[in-house]
């Protein structure tokens, strides 16, 4: 039986929360937290039972104990906060969106080879068993030639200005915070568009208030994308191929229920249903376990090329409508 994957977790905001929970509700030895002060550290490594608890990211990533970090902080710190992992010789998790823009994603992707660590976006929606039954019901042709996608990530959030998803300065805004998860399940159905049209509005401080995406892929599949942060929408979303489509339930990034119709559109093929513990924030965790204990170089359920794309999409969207953050460089 392989060794353990031991984690250590940078950061302890309410992301780390939850993922710390679902590692922990399936036995995923967390050993180690760090944070930029040790009362936060302390704290958190009380809640959930990690003994070593540490006052600085440096501490926490030359940590010996430690196999892999799992970056959970806000999206400007990810690629310095990745390569900080990286120069200490650790495998990475990186929350999503997995940097800034796609400069950083580009370095990251660079450093992660040339340290010859295994480097994964936690996209977690990519993992889950819903979604792995998506994809084999597509590779088994069942829909035939793939058309269509047609999904949105809209929520009514925080209205603060101060709030990360209003803040300039922390990232915020619509399309990193929620409309990566249809980017990336489009780049994941169809690979890197060769065509982005985004329109969208701001909000008083300078972010995306909302944008509609149209990628045209490769082929002539098209994705049909929308986000927003201040409207609560169905969430839902729907794959069209020649010979039927697969409709998912809301919440549909989350580990979702799916119905499976023929191309006539009467006819039910499959109804999905199953449940998995906690949230399912494990199956990414799994996955940068696996690509390790394999001995290869990163995962090919998302490799770092397609997290590299992702970035580029969102940064030709944030182009469009007229978003840039405080000092980024492309």
């Amino acid at each position: 039986m392989s060794t353990p994957i031991r984690w250590g977790i940078l950061g302890t905001g309410w992301i780390a929360e939850m993922f710390v929970t679902d590692l922990n509700a399936v036995g995923i030895p967390v050993v180690a937290v760090g944070s930029r002060s040790q009362e936060s550290a302390d704290a958190f490594g009380a809640r959930f039972g990690i003994s070593a608890r540490h006052g600085s990211y440096e501490s926490l990533v030359n940590d010996p104990a430690v196999d892999a970090i799992y970056v959970a902080t806000p999206h400007p710190l990810h690629a310095a906060n990745a390569l900080l992992a990286i120069s200490a010789g650790k495998h990475v998790l990186v929350e999503k969106p997995f940097t800034l823009n796609a400069a950083e994603a580009q370095r990251v992707s660079d450093a992660a080879a040339a340290a010859d660590v295994v480097v994964l976006e936690a996209m977690w929606s990519r993992f889950l068993p819903s979604m792995v039954r998506i994809r084999e019901i597509i590779a088994a042709g069942t829909l035939g030639e793939l058309r269509t996608l047609i999904a949105d990530h809209d929520q009514l959030l925080s209205s603060d200005p101060q709030h990360r998803i209003n803040n300039p300065e922390l990232g915020g805004g619509a399309l990193l915070d929620l409309g990566v998860y249809p980017v990336s399940f489009a780049v994941d159905l169809f690979g890197a568009p060769v065509g982005i049209t985004a329109k969208g509005d701001k909000t008083h401080t300078g972010v995306d208030r909302q944008v509609a995406l149209i990628l045209e892929h490769a082929g002539g599949a098209i994705s049909v994308l929308h986000t927003a942060l201040d409207t609560q929408g169905a969430n839902t979303a729907t794959v069209v191929g020649t010979e039927g489509r697969i409709e998912i339930d809301a919440v549909w990034y989350e580990q979702a229920s799916f119905t499976v119709y023929s191309g006539k559109g009467s006819e039910v093929l499959e109804r999905y249903d199953e449940g998995v513990v906690s949230r399912g924030m494990q199956y990414q965790a799994w996955e940068l376990e696996r690509v390790v204990q394999e001995g290869r170089a990163e995962s090919e359920l998302l490799p770092l090329s397609q997290s590299v794309a992702i970035m580029t999409v969102l940064d030709e969207a944030r182009r469009q409508v007229g978003v840039t953050y405080p000092g980024e460089e492309r």
